[in-house]
């Protein structure tokens, strides 16, 4: 039977990313869309980089852009390393690819150019990292960052689930159902994926103290990793990032 599956932000915990995979018992025939933010935390930035396009060679996989898969491009196209990034979780992934070969590097430079600012199903499900504030819908977007850097979705999202309304805002009545990261829904404990209004944010805090999880999206069985940082007892993941 064809699933779906959904995959939250890794966040270079390559470990999560196997355990998680090997729970959700892949088929042949599964679909994996990835949400993005594959590198940034954890310590196995490139090692994440090539599962991932391993993988690609054996399943129907999307991958999303996310915020951190840009600032990582940035890194290795052009050299920048804003403090900001290494401040949130950028430094472990420099160190990562500091380690890599030319070979490589090009290789991931190629995977980073291919990913997808977004995607609609043929039911008209939307996946994305974090947003989009056109209120016509991402087609419409002024801003190409807003697809991986805005949190005022998740935002309108929660206000709407408040006040117990029954219409959905324009902007999210687009769209039968949207599938999100970016948003950590804790960074202080292990929780699970969480609808609101029409959207449901998968990001379950990999990059903190949370686990990875796989979603799908037709069932909404999802399963998850270990705690990330049991997985990386020396590491500190982003727990130490600036607030």
């Amino acid at each position: 039977m064809l699933r779906t599956l959904v995959i939250g932000d890794i966040h270079a915990a390559k470990k999560a990313l196997v355990q998680v995979l090997d729970r959700a018992e892949l088929q042949a025939d599964d679909q994996l869309i990835f949400l993005g933010d594959y590198v940034d935390a954890w310590s196995e930035a490139v090692e994440t980089v090539d599962f991932l396009i391993e993988l690609q060679s054996q399943y129907n996989c999307r991958f999303i852009r996310g915020n951190h898969d840009v600032l990582c491009y940035d890194f290795l196209t052009k050299g920048e390393a804003p403090v900001t990034w290494l401040l949130h979780g950028g430094e472990m992934t420099k160190r990562s690819y500091e380690k890599a070969s030319e070979e490589t590097i090009e290789r991931h430079i190629i995977f980073y150019e291919s990913l997808e600012n977004y995607f609609i199903d043929e039911k008209n499900r939307l996946f994305l990292h974090a947003g989009y504030t056109n209120l016509r819908g991402v087609s419409h977007e002024y801003f190409e960052q807003m697809f991986y850097w805005d949190r005022t979705l998740w935002e309108l999202a929660t206000v709407v689930e408040s006040c117990d309304k029954h219409e959905l805002p324009k902007r999210l009545g687009h769209y039968s159902e949207i599938f999100i990261g970016h948003t950590p829904l804790s960074k202080e404990e292990f929780t699970r994926p969480e609808k609101r209004a029409n959207i449901w944010n998968i990001d379950t805090g990999a990059a903190f103290k949370g686990g990875l999880t796989v979603f799908d999206i037709d069932s909404k069985q999802y399963w998850q990793s270990d705690a990330v940082p049991t997985l990386y007892p020396t590491e500190n993941g982003r727990n130490n990032s600036p607030k």
